[in-house]
């Protein structure tokens, strides 16, 4: 089961993960929210982050 999370409005966001290589050849991890759950889809939020929310409602990761 995909981690969800419903904001002040009632809509409801899963957490999406995407790894990409950099120029240097470092692996980078893009932390996203979607309305439909896709490939790359979470269990739960990674270890050290917190879901925060922004005054439009949309759904945020922030370092604990």
């Amino acid at each position: 089961m995909a981690f969800s999370f419903k904001n002040a409005k009632g809509v409801t966001y899963i957490l999406h993960a995407k790894s990409t290589i950099t120029k240097t050849g470092k692996t980078q991890t893009l932390y996203f929210f979607s309305k439909e759950q896709k490939a790359g889809a979470l269990d739960a939020v990674p270890a050290g982050y917190k879901v925060a929310e922004t005054a439009n409602g949309l759904p945020v990761l922030k370092k604990a």
